[in-house]
């Protein structure tokens, strides 16, 4: 799949999220993070060859209520959804294996 480069600043809701068909990625964080930068080229490694996974890449923050509905406090978080139930979380991964071990099988074809 190809990887979403950059952060909505405009959310989805949580039930708009919870609805979504398939494995969802959601990633939480901010252009400007420094953890999160170090991880896009780990998490773009992992989503390589998972065309089935959504990955939506949500800038966070205070008040922005879809990070306090999944209780984001670091960044960058990843966490796997299937038909809004949480599956995976990887906070502030380190390295590609992470990634990929909270990915399992999701996406793969």
């Amino acid at each position: 799949m190809v990887m979403n480069e950059h952060y909505a600043p405009i959310e989805p809701t949580r039930a708009e999220v919870d609805a979504m068909d398939g494995p969802v990625l959601l990633e939480f964080g901010t252009p400007w993070c420094g953890h999160c930068r170090a991880a896009q080229p780990l998490l773009a490694a992992a989503l390589a060859g998972r065309a089935g996974i959504r990955h939506l890449k949500i800038e966070d923050g205070p008040g922005r209520p879809l990070g306090r509905s999944f209780r984001v406090k670091l960044w960058p978080t990843l966490i796997l959804l299937e038909k809004g139930q949480e599956l995976a979380r990887v906070v502030r991964p380190e390295s590609e294996r992470a990634v990929e071990q909270a990915l399992g099988e999701a996406g793969k074809h």
